[in-house]
């Protein structure tokens, strides 16, 4: 399972090649919906994808752009699929024949479809595309530079408290360490992933929020 439990409409997007207009249309449509999502589709985070929402929308975006399956078509199947089973598009196994799906019921192992089955199916490997879907996602924990030495806060990180971009790493952590008397390659042994600049950054902004704190 991806470390990254939680992911935003842009990280979907990056990970599915789906657009997040696209995303949105899906969710609206009812073909779709991630695993949080409030009424308030204006709201910051109002929409929070699982993995296996993004296992379920590559396996979409690919029987939709690559085998040519109608978004009608997935529709219907989508519609029938979730009323007997828990996340359909991420657990089961599915196959294609021309632009008709088929998936395997997982108790029986019966080859199902909505439709007469015509010539042999092609199969449609989910263990590829989880497989694909975690290597990607590991790939987004790969800070970019403009991240380095930046603090950012996000209500579905460690309950919106400050951390170092791009990671979980509270400042508080790096605090504690440099009040411990860690030096900054100590604190990195500790955090590989931080640089010299994140542990300064971090350092910073927790005495300047100690120094805003009212006395006692």
């Amino acid at each position: 399972m991806s470390p990254l439990m939680a992911f935003t409409a842009e990280h979907v997007s990056r990970l599915t090649g789906l657009s997040e207009r696209r995303l949105r249309y899906w969710d609206k449509q009812g073909l779709f919906a991630p695993m949080y999502a409030e009424p308030n589709r204006r709201r910051p985070y109002s929409r929070v994808y699982s993995f296996r929402d993004v296992v379920g929308l590559r396996t979409l975006a690919l029987l939709r752009d690559r085998h040519g399956v109608s978004l009608q078509r997935l529709r219907e199947l989508g519609g029938w699929l979730v009323r007997h089973y828990d996340t359909p598009w991420s657990s089961l196994r599915f196959y294609v024949d021309g632009k008709n799906v088929f998936f395997v019921d997982p108790d029986s192992g019966v080859l199902l479809t909505t439709r007469p089955l015509g010539q042999a199916a092609i199969p449609f490997l989910m263990e590829e595309v989880a497989r694909q879907t975690e290597e990607d996602a590991n790939r987004l924990r790969e800070r970019r530079p403009d991240q380095l030495g930046k603090i950012e806060q996000h209500r579905y990180v460690l309950h919106n408290a400050p951390v170092l971009a791009g990671t979980r790493i509270p400042t508080k952590a790096v605090w504690d360490f440099h009040r411990a008397g860690y030096d900054a390659a100590a604190i990195i042994a500790e955090y590989p992933r931080l640089t010299e600049a994140d542990v300064r950054a971090a350092i910073a902004y927790e005495e300047r929020s100690r120094d805003q704190e009212p006395a006692a």
